[in-house]
């Protein structure tokens, strides 16, 4: 083997045993309340975009950190939500919470990503929330076809679920009672939940999901 073939062989092989470390551009938690026993309980949603020179099949695991209260949240490709928009990934979980229903805590987290290889690359995030809801609960009703709502919130949308609990469509609201056959959507065997969002204090409502009545 001459040396010129020699060299080309081992550039290759360094090429193939390359490790990059994966990315995250950008993260972002939100807190929304669900109904409890008596006050509303808490869960966070947590995405981040996250790239890989491999590709994102690439990306094996990630995991969210709370290191002041010693917390660690892991998921893998089996539990994370996966959304692409304008070629990117973002993976993530609607279902952060704290056990028997506790409070999360608020302040600075850290989002770890991991790829095949393990290589890893951390973002740090910071969060905080009202101690309290803004808003008292809001609610709805459907019945003969027709909506009502009851929500101080903002911004109120119908999310639209199979029996299954996959999400059909995002409905948002302009109007606090009105006829559902406006929104063209079909079919008997779909629930209804209402989405109310403040903004400003980036924080939500998710009530309980009805079936279609």
């Amino acid at each position: 083997m001459t040396k010129k073939v020699l060299f080309a062989c081992l550039a290759v092989l360094l090429l193939s045993c390359s490790r990059a470390e994966p990315r995250i551009p950008f993260g972002y938690i939100e807190l929304y309340y669900v109904p409890g026993d008596t006050l509303p309980e808490e869960r966070f949603s947590f995405f981040v975009i996250a790239e890989d020179d491999d590709g994102f099949d690439n990306i094996t695991e990630l995991r969210l950190y709370h290191d002041r209260e010693g917390l660690e949240w892991i998921l893998s490709s089996d539990d994370w939500i996966t959304h692409e928009e304008d070629d990117k990934y973002w993976i993530g979980s609607r279902s952060i919470a704290m056990p028997e229903g506790q409070s999360l805590p608020r302040g600075q987290f850290r989002a770890v990503l991991f790829n095949s290889g393990g290589e890893r690359t951390e973002r740090l995030i910071t969060f905080d929330a009202p101690e309290y809801p803004r808003y008292p609960n809001p609610s709805f009703r459907i019945e003969n076809g027709n909506y009502s709502i009851n929500s101080q919130y903002p911004e109120n949308s119908f999310i639209v679920y199979d029996l299954e609990g996959n999400i059909i469509e995002i409905l948002p609201l302009s109007l606090k009672e009105g006829s559902l056959a406006d929104f063209g959507i079909t079919g008997t065997l779909i629930m209804y939940a209402l989405w109310a969002q403040d903004e400003v204090a980036r924080t939500s409502f998710l009530t309980e999901a009805l079936p279609l009545r």
